[in-house]
């Protein structure tokens, strides 16, 4: 009997425990979210693999200086920009002009009007003229203008905003015409979205879409002011919004920061943002008209909302012009302007949204600049920022390429802010953990720079083992700070040859949410990208741009 009562006492013990087991197992995740759940389960499933990683840890040093070899440029050369419109005659001006005016696409209409007037045999002092146009955004024109180191004879920028850069660098321009043709900055917004906030306000204006990201009821993404023309504008706009009056003052800052805490990025390309507002991660996104015009499928699921400084597309003059070439500028802005080249301007996305006007603050020369070091320091909110750089260093990367990623390395320190925190790994066969997370300041920069510095090509590549590796880093930097944004930096010629392959990594790295920047040198681009898309970051190519100047621009749109 006793045996009997024993027996009994093991089955109820155990089926107690298998109902308590089931209940914890069942009720474990009551009250959380999917996202949560996806995160935690991702977590595990990267400790797992990491597990399985042999990880070296190098023993740091301190550098005081990047030896004079290492000095990179950063300005592109022009090569980088060619002439989109060839001059035609020994007598001709270079422009540099924007590019959704002057691109190689069918949507080009400066670039049309350039061929045109080259073939109309125009003259001067019985002389044959022509034009040359070099496609270049608005800000790296520039910064070429401003630094001497390439200059043209007119600038045609996207905005007289630019005109006020100028300003502020001193450099001195005349202006030629106030405008050639007009565009319209704007936020490209879900039908849907603008008509609840339209509902709930009885407006839907620029203004009142920014307040309601504010209050947390929709997502507006935006490209980095500090070179996209309608960057820069919106970020004007959101000062302007934030305090009418005085649009640098603390409470237009503070209110700038709550904005930033309310979208996932700031986005280094407008590709990006698309990519978001398709996948749902944003609501909608800051571009122009031309641009909305020209896409069908913006126009066909999407609405404009225009604000901003109207997009004037003025022309300056930069120095001195000879008599011939002041005719022949005379002369193109005249032909610009004719009956014709206005039509194929509108037919192309121009001129349209006339009855806009910008009726907000009139910014002077130093508010643009105070105003981008404004975003500069509060463009990640009240967070603070965490990022792991991961470098290839296998043999493959041997040469110009691990030369090139060195000095990409060397310029993104220079603009990385002292309070975000910094990682770094590298990997061939192995993976290594060249500079554990620390806060940017004098002395981890200084073992920043040695880690670089000491940087050899050999061996294997171990990438999605490396990527493993920085997600672990991050985490558990995430884990005690959960304040802190993440993201990665993979530099790499990507042809991953040892250790885990990109199907292991995907579904952990979707649920970790953690953007990976790839940047590619002799890359496969398709493997980077895929390796981006996971959660909607970007893909620069090292070979076909150049990579130190867009890194610059990256870096200061993601930290």
């Amino acid at each position: 009997m006793k045996k009997n009562n024993k027996f009994l006492f093991i089955i109820i013990a155990i089926l107690v425990f298998s109902v308590i087991y089931l209940v914890i197992s069942l009720t474990k995740n009551v009250g959380k979210t999917s996202s949560t759940v996806n995160m935690e389960n991702s977590i595990k499933k990267l400790d797992a693999l990491y597990k399985n990683i042999n990880v070296r840890n190098y023993t740091i040093s301190r550098s005081n200086a990047i030896t004079s070899d290492e000095q990179v440029t950063i300005l592109p050369d022009i090569s980088e920009y060619p002439f989109v419109v060839n001059p035609t005659t020994e007598n001709f001006i270079t422009i540099y002009s924007s590019t959704e005016k002057a691109n190689e696409d069918e949507n080009s209409w400066l670039r049309a009007v350039a061929e045109n007037f080259n073939k109309s045999n125009i003259t001067v002092n019985d002389m044959k003229v022509s034009v040359g146009i070099r496609a270049i955004p608005s800000n790296v024109a520039a910064d070429f203008i401003t630094s001497d180191k390439y200059t043209p004879d007119i600038y045609i920028p996207s905005s007289s905003i630019y005109g006020l850069m100028l300003d502020a660098k001193e450099k001195k321009y005349t202006v030629a015409s106030n405008s050639i043709v007009n565009n319209v900055s704007g936020i490209i917004i879900s039908k849907k979205v603008k008509q609840n906030i339209n509902s709930k306000y009885k407006n839907d204006d620029a203004t009142t879409v920014i307040n309601s990201v504010l209050n947390g009821e929709c997502i507006i993404g935006y490209t980095n002011p500090l070179s996209n023309e309608d960057g820069l504008n919106y970020l004007l706009m959101l000062l302007n919004v934030f305090d009418s009056t005085s649009p640098l003052s603390e409470s237009a800052i503070n209110k700038l920061k709550s904005y930033q805490d309310k979208i996932p990025y700031v986005s280094y390309d407008i590709t990006q943002l698309q990519d978001s507002v398709q996948n749902g991660t944003i609501d909608g996104f800051v571009s122009n008209y031309q641009k909305y015009y020209t896409t069908p499928e913006l126009r066909n699921n999407y609405d404009f909302i225009p604000f901003g400084i109207v997009q004037d597309n003025p022309a300056y003059v930069i120095g001195e012009l000879s008599n011939i070439k002041n005719e022949t500028l005379q002369k193109f802005i005249e032909y610009c302007k004719n009956s014709n080249s206005q039509t194929m301007a509108t037919n192309n996305g121009f001129n349209a949204l006339t009855d806009y006007k910008y009726s907000g603050y009139n910014f002077k020369a130093n508010d643009i600049v105070d105003a981008q070091t404004i975003w500069k320091k509060e463009k990640n909110g009240s967070s603070d920022l965490t990022a792991v750089f991961v470098a290839d260093i296998s043999g493959s990367m041997e040469g110009s390429p691990l030369l090139k990623l060195k000095a990409s390395l060397n310029r993104a320190s220079t603009f990385v802010d002292e309070n975000t925190n910094v990682g770094l790994v590298t990997f061939s066969d192995n993976v290594n953990i060249a500079l554990p997370i620390a806060k940017f300041d004098n002395t981890q920069k200084s073992y920043f720079l040695n880690s670089v510095k000491s940087m050899r090509a050999s061996g294997g590549t171990a990438m999605f083992d490396a990527i493993i590796v920085a997600e672990h880093m991050l985490i558990e930097q995430q884990q005690k700070n959960p304040n802190t944004r993440l993201m990665m930096f993979v530099l790499t010629d990507g042809e991953n040859n040892r250790g885990y392959e990109f199907e292991d990594i995907e579904e952990i790295s979707k649920g970790l949410r953690i953007p990976i920047y790839t940047i590619g040198y002799n890359a496969d681009i398709e493997v980077l990208k895929a390796v981006s898309d996971i959660n909607e970051a970007s893909t620069m190519d090292a070979d076909s741009d150049n990579v130190i100047y867009k890194l610059e621009s990256l870096f200061n749109a993601q930290m």
